[in-house]
Order: structure tokens, then sequence, then C-alpha cells
């Protein structure tokens, strides 16, 4: 069975603007503003921590700053602890998924926010729980620093607000889709942004190979090849 393209837009990098905000428009507007900031931001503004479900969207937004940042550095649960030494050439640290972080790589984090705090720039985390929770995956130290700053919970799309987010990203391609088609997607798919966003690729270029129009048929036919493709 031939391998369906549903990571089609996996190459294009995150950006604020395929970022469906929803409810996260402070933090949206806080992120940016990084990139503008003309003055130095106190002290509790330099730290920033996301926290939310898995499919929120936390990863997008850090490697959107990382994208839009010139002087930045992401860095993952799985980095080698080199890139936690701190740089002045380094404005803006992203550290993303802390509660995945193993023992030394946190104690190096624990020294990089002790760091930038005394010689300045960002530290913008995230994590699948707030700090206050984070007693049984992370140190003592380090989670208490991650709740020094400003904490936002990134909430997720309702599915009406699903809906209407991958409406409008078909009709910026050209393409005129359902939205029961969507609702469909909803209840058989995967229901994660990134997820639901590659599958509207795929849907794409399968009606575009099958000289089919895009409707419920063409979905279940789509998605019952994606199961096929997954089956050992």
């Amino acid at each position: 069975m031939r391998q369906l393209l549903l990571d089609l837009s996996a190459q294009q990098p995150p950006t604020f603007d395929t970022f469906v905000t929803g409810q996260n428009a402070e933090l949206l507007q806080r992120l940016q503003g990084i990139l503008a900031a003309h003055t130095p931001p106190s002290l509790n503004d330099r730290f920033i921590y996301l926290w939310g479900e898995n499919g929120a969207g936390k990863s997008h937004l850090l490697h959107s700053l990382a994208h839009a940042h010139p002087a930045s550095r992401l860095i993952t649960a799985t980095a080698a602890e080199t890139e936690f030494d701190y740089h002045p050439a380094v404005q803006c640290y992203l550290l993303d998924d802390c509660e995945q972080l193993p023992p030394a790589a946190q104690i190096a984090a624990f020294n990089l926010f002790n760091q930038i705090r005394e010689l300045g720039g960002y530290l913008i985390s995230s994590g699948a729980l707030p700090p206050a929770q984070l007693q049984q995956q992370v140190r003592e130290d380090l989670r208490t620093r991650l709740g020094w700053g400003l904490i936002y919970q990134l909430h997720g799309l309702t599915d009406d607000e699903k809906v209407a987010a991958l409406t409008q990203s078909a009709q910026l391609r050209g393409m005129t889709i359902s939205p029961t088609i969507f609702t469909y997607l909803l209840t058989h798919y995967r229901r994660d942004m990134p997820s639901l966003s590659r599958m509207l690729d795929a849907l794409d270029q399968f009606s575009l190979e099958t000289k089919r129009p895009i409707t419920l048929p063409l979905l279940r036919d789509l998605l019952q090849q994606e199961a096929e493709d997954h089956t050992p």
C-alpha cells in the first residue's frame, strides 16, 4: 500500500502566523513582544513558562520564536548539556518539555536560569504541567525557578474553533470543504491541530491524485488507506 503523504507540512517551520490563537491571544502577544522589545524587560518578564496538554501548541510557539528571533537557542529535552551553556550572544533561550529533562540536564537548566537572571536574556520554558505540579518530574530547585516568572496555561481549541481554523486554512488554499467533513475528521482521527493540518494537506493531495472532489467518501477512503499504511 502506497504510503500517504501525511507529513507534507512537516518541513515547513512553525510560525506565529500559522498558530491558531483561540484563547491564547495574551500569550501570543507577549511572545511576539519579545521580538519587538526596545527597552530592557523587568525580571519577571524575562522568565515565561507555558504549560498545557499535548498538541495545544507549546512546541509550535517555541519553534516559532526560535525561527523569528535571530539570537535565540532552542533546547529540547534530548539536547546535549553544552546547549545549556550561557553565551552573551544568545538573547532568548527556549527550553521545551521540561518534565522530560534527564537529571544532568536539569542541573544544567538550573545553572542556566541563574546565569540568565544575573547576566540578562530571556528563558521561555514549556511543560505538560504547571510548575507546582512537577514535583515528581523535576528537581525542586529547578521546579521553583520555573515558577518564578510569568506562567501561562495554553488553552486548546474547542471543536468549533478547530473546524473554523481548518475551514479558513482550506479557503486560503483555494479549497472549498464542507464543515461537516472536518466534524467527521474530529470524530474519526487524531484531534490535535498539527495532525489535523497534516491531514488537510493529505486530503488536498489525495483529491488531486484521484481527480475526485473533496467529499465525505473521499475522506473515508483516505482514512482507510492511512489505517492500512500503519497496520503491521
